[in-house]
């Protein structure tokens, strides 16, 4: 047998001695409850993710969780998992919906729901995939789950932009106030908000220029009072 034939053997009993051992701990913690049942039970947490089934034989209440949807699933009444020959007609949205929120609800995303809703708006076979397929569900619940992750940096990112804005303006309105407030007292705060209607380019002109300040407070003084500013005077 060549190096690599050995290898690549190696490897294959590597992973059928974890997925043995893994078995065998599940099957001695769900024995005890359900002894009738613990093989078969067994097998159905056993096509789960690796990360899942040991978060499970870590987690009691995960385990105990599984184990209710897994019993559930061989009731006669109750809702199987549709596998890709199905007739997807005859499966409704709102069962298709409960059981792929009962499937990501084992990884513990902390967002069960949304990632549900996310990947029910696809087509209802591409659905149906998801539910027979452990594997391409665990990576589109990774994807969803970037996506929201990123989706809330990016919410955040125009949180702290907004707020800087407003901060900004504040300032520029504060300044503004006690400018104004030592030429028109009597309507400092009336003239202040009718001033603060300019284009930022023009407010900063005005903080700059005390002249041009001056003139644009004694129109919107004149605007406000109905007299003649002082520069149209002598116009």
């Amino acid at each position: 047998m060549s190096s690599e034939c050995r290898s690549t053997h190696i490897l294959v009993m590597d992973d059928e001695e974890d997925l043995e051992s893994l078995g065998e701990k599940l099957y001695n913690l769900i024995y005890p409850k359900h002894a009738d049942m613990a093989p078969k039970l067994t097998g159905m947490l056993l096509e789960l993710p690796e990360a899942v089934i040991g978060q499970m034989l870590q987690d009691e209440a995960l385990l105990t969780k599984a184990l209710d949807r897994a019993i559930a699933a061989l009731q006669p009444e109750g809702s199987k998992q549709p596998s890709k020959a199905d007739d997807g007609d005859s499966v409704s949205s709102d069962s298709l919906g409960e059981q792929l929120y009962d499937l990501i609800d084992l990884y513990n995303t902390g967002h069960t729901q949304k990632i549900t809703g996310m990947l029910l708006e696809q087509k209802k076979e591409a659905v149906l995939q998801l539910l027979s397929d452990p594997t391409l569900l665990e990576e589109k619940v990774k994807t969803a789950l970037k996506t929201l992750n990123d989706c809330g940096r990016s919410q955040q990112e125009t949180d702290v932009s907004d707020s800087s804005d407003k901060d900004e303006a504040d300032a520029i309105g504060e300044t503004l106030f006690g400018l104004v407030e030592e030429l028109e007292p009597s309507h400092c705060a009336d003239i202040t908000g009718m001033l603060l209607e300019m284009d930022s380019g023009t407010l900063q002109k005005i903080l700059s220029d005390r002249e041009m300040l001056e003139i644009a407070v004694q129109r919107a003084k004149h605007a406000l009072v109905g007299k003649p500013a002082l520069s149209d005077t002598y116009t």
